[in-house]
């Protein structure tokens, strides 16, 4: 069995029309969100569009979504997802009110991010929904 620093990167894409958004979340996740997982590669993407193709088109192992992105909310883009994409990646939703957290029962998000990020959380919330989703394992 291949230590997690000979395995191949898990591949997170990360969506928001802002680039400081995008930039908040993979500073907050890191390379490494836990010892186990290896290295992480983001992909950015700054439309709905992107995010379609890139999730149709497979190999990504998480998408996280920026909730108040515009003019297509991340929790928008989350249903579509969970409800068109088969073997859909696990998803997690950024709010911006703690109080918004609700909402990604809706999106069917696979868990919810509140800015301001804290790293720890960040990282940890990453790491523990792709344990669950089975990618580490297919690394």
């Amino acid at each position: 069995m291949s230590s997690p620093a000979e395995t191949q990167p898990l591949t997170v894409l990360v969506y928001s029309h802002r680039a400081e958004v995008r930039e908040a979340i993979t500073t907050a996740i890191g390379r490494r969100p836990a010892p186990d997982l290896g290295r992480v590669r983001f992909v950015e993407a700054d439309g709905v569009a992107e995010v379609i193709l890139a999730v149709d088109r497979g190999g990504i192992d998480m998408v996280i979504l920026d909730g108040e992105a515009q003019p297509t909310g991340g929790m928008g883009v989350s249903r579509q997802l969970k409800n068109e994409i088969d073997d859909c990646p696990p998803i997690v939703v950024t709010v911006r009110r703690r109080d918004d957290r609700w909402l990604a029962t809706w999106s069917q998000a696979d868990a919810v991010l509140v800015h301001p990020l804290d790293p720890l959380t960040a990282a940890e919330t990453v790491a523990e929904v792709l344990r669950r989703s089975g990618a580490v394992a297919r690394t």
